[in-house]
């Protein structure tokens, strides 16, 4: 079974639990993609599979190495190509096959990965949290860095130093999401909470990898013994 999907961000809205609680979640457009190229454990050293998104837009620009790679599989071109590996259980697809959002159940716990929304250059205040200086009046100290290393020892400033500098546009991974609702009909996957990046940013939609955490109950301490 093929361990996810590709699909692009719509928005985010709300949805209502059984007790009545609004739930913030976003709503993707997932699928439908298709089965460009297989990979073999025994020639490629790995299982997975080479899926495109078909989108209702008009592919323009393909060079020959591409127009030639969607003609050994027979199939039309797409903009967006990403591999997915190969998990147990399901069927085994073939070159050709078509994915659709029915590949996730509600309930299901899902990985979104994609780009965040870029800030362009921004100072240390708002890039990595600093406090700042006094906000009173005469210091000539609020929004600065501070210092950045000594004049005598070492003498220059340490690879790594958070400083001003361009924000966002980083690969991002949310773990752990909840599906709330599938959408069939429309290829919509309503998911608990935010994922990365602006409306209509492409995403990869994967079951999670990592343990689902379960909340630990504490037992109740057992009542001391009496003396007797």
């Amino acid at each position: 079974m093929v361990e996810g999907l590709m699909g692009r961000k719509i928005g985010m809205t709300q949805v209502f639990d059984e007790e009545g609680a609004a739930v913030p979640c976003t709503v993707l457009a997932v699928g439908p993609c298709v089965v460009v190229q297989r990979r073999e454990a025994s020639r490629d050293g790995y299982e997975a599979v080479q899926l495109g998104l078909v989108e209702p837009v008009k592919v323009k620009g393909i060079d020959k190495a591409r127009q030639g790679h969607f003609a050994k599989a027979n199939l039309p071109p797409t903009r967006r190509l990403k591999e997915f590996r190969l998990i147990p259980g399901g069927e085994d697809p073939a070159v050709g096959d078509r994915l659709l959002v029915s590949l996730f159940k509600a309930k299901d716990h899902v990985d979104v990965i994609g780009t965040s929304k870029g800030k362009g250059f921004q100072g240390v205040m708002k890039r990595h949290h600093f406090r700042g200086g006094a906000a009173s009046h005469g210091s000539m100290f609020h929004r600065a860095p501070g210092s950045i290393g000594s004049s005598a020892f070492p003498s220059r400033t340490f690879r790594g130093m958070r400083m001003a500098g361009r924000m966002g546009s980083d690969r991002v991974t949310v773990k752990n999401l909840v599906v709330l609702r599938v959408d069939e009909e429309n290829n919509l996957l309503v998911l608990r909470g935010a994922v990365p990046g602006p409306a209509g940013t492409l995403l990869a939609v994967r079951r999670s990898r990592a343990p689902i955490r379960v909340p630990k109950v504490q037992a109740p301490k057992a009542a001391a013994k009496k003396k007797e």
